[in-house]
């Protein structure tokens, strides 16, 4: 199981990565895995200013709906446009073409308090 070192991540499964003030979020390969072939993502909160923890969208699979929640106070700048043609891209690569939205971080010390690799390998058993 990939869980990248260089980000950090929610109970929730989502991943984040900072960019200076701006973060892109995505679903972890754990989550992923679970929901199984991802066939549609609903995000329409570009231009929201969202608190730690509110949904930010939905991502529909083959068996269930699940809810996106976001990791970090902010507003959102953008969503990843190649998701809605194309969403097997965060089974394929949700670390990388299958991020979701990029985000300006209104409160960076909440990056400080999510899980590191290890918490969040520790958290899913691995």
């Amino acid at each position: 199981m990939n869980i990248p070192a260089t980000l950090k991540y929610t109970k929730d499964h989502e991943w984040v990565k900072m960019e200076g003030n701006t973060a892109i979020i995505g679903i972890t390969e754990f989550a992923q895995g679970e929901l199984g072939d991802i066939v549609y993502i609903d995000i329409k909160t570009v231009g929201q200013e969202l608190k730690q923890h509110e949904v930010f969208g939905t991502v529909e699979a083959v068996k269930t709906v699940s809810d996106l929640f976001m990791p970090l106070s902010g507003k959102v700048l953008e969503v990843n446009a190649t998701l809605e043609s194309d969403p097997s891209k965060v089974n394929a690569d949700p670390y990388g073409d299958g991020w979701m939205v990029k985000v300006a971080v209104s409160d960076s010390k909440e990056f400080d308090n999510l899980l590191d690799a290890a918490s969040y390998g520790a958290l899913i058993g691995k």
